[in-house]
């Protein structure tokens, strides 16, 4: 006599790491600190309950897109010690009920935004998330050590939607935050990458520090931080933000910068725990969270 498969023990923990929480509260912090900063139309800012909503799908676009990252690279994450305790490589999720997940929540999340948003929004939500998935997932990430420098864009979009969303247009300071986020990605990303760099390998992922080798990772770094300073200076003289943000991003750029020089100078020693490394990177989190509340104080306070 037949029996009934025993279903995968997956709950709503599963689902929600499906979503990337932790990454997710970047995205969704830029997203509101492009809508808060956005000018007010007509003399009026946007509604409380439609900034709500507005956030709320970038959150879900957001979650959707991690969700079918996961989904494709599930064979990429069992190989590696970072993401071996995900749903799917763990086996507490079959990979179709994720993919099921993924596409529900992005549709869902672009209709909602149009619906009671606007269109303008609701379009550039959805760029982000097919970006996300097809570009960088589907077609760079096992493909090129480019990969998380074009691919970064997808990360960069949420200061221009919450814009988008509170305005119904795009202006010059969304996309100057959207540079910032898009330059800011490769430091972050490869300072991870030099110490995570064994875990790739295994992987068969062609990050910068496999392909490279870690003394052109270390030269990327440095130089993609000289943009990416101008990019987060650059408000102040085109007379988009006041002093406050002027201060707090000459100061935070400067820390970052400086860490980022120690990385790129440095030379691996044997046992080398990669301490400057991981210090540019979680300080990186950090910087890109208190330049944009810096620069949100500044166009309400100042």
């Amino acid at each position: 006599m037949a029996t009934a498969a025993a279903p995968l023990p997956a709950d709503w923990r599963d689902f929600l790491a499906l979503t990337k929480p932790r990454v997710m509260t970047l995205v969704v912090f830029t997203g509101l600190c492009g809508l808060l900063a956005a000018p007010p139309v007509d003399g009026h800012r946007i509604d409380p309950v439609l900034g709500f909503t507005a956030i709320l799908c970038i959150a879900l676009g957001a979650g959707a897109a991690g969700a079918l990252n996961q989904w494709w690279e599930s064979d990429i994450d069992a190989r590696m010690r970072r993401t071996a305790a995900r749903p799917l490589p763990a086996g507490r999720m079959d990979r179709q009920s994720a993919l099921h997940f993924g596409v529900g929540v992005g549709v869902a999340s672009v209709i909602l935004m149009g619906f009671a948003v606007n269109l303008l929004a609701a379009a550039i939500l959805a760029v982000s998330i097919l970006f996300y998935v097809l570009v960088y997932t589907v077609w760079l990430k096992r493909r090129t050590p480019q990969n998380i420098v074009i691919g970064g864009a997808a990360g960069a979009f949420p200061p221009v939607i919450g814009w988008a969303a509170a305005t119904g247009r795009v202006d010059v300071l969304p996309v100057l935050l959207f540079l910032l986020v898009f330059l800011w990605t490769p430091p972050h990303f490869w300072a991870l990458a030099l110490f995570m760099r064994s875990d790739y390998a295994a992987a068969g992922v062609p990050m910068l520090p496999v392909v490279a080798g870690e003394r052109a990772t270390r030269r990327q770094i440095g130089l993609y931080t000289v943009p990416m300073a101008a990019a987060a200076l650059a408000p102040w003289p085109l007379g988009l933000a006041g002093p406050l943000y002027a201060g707090a991003a000459l100061t935070l750029t400067a820390v970052f910068a400086a860490m980022a020089a120690r990385v790129a100078v440095r030379e691996t020693g044997v046992d080398d725990r990669m301490q400057p490394e991981k210090t540019l990177f979680a300080y990186s989190i950090l910087y890109l969270f208190l330049l944009f509340g810096a620069l949100v104080a500044d166009r309400w306070f100042v």
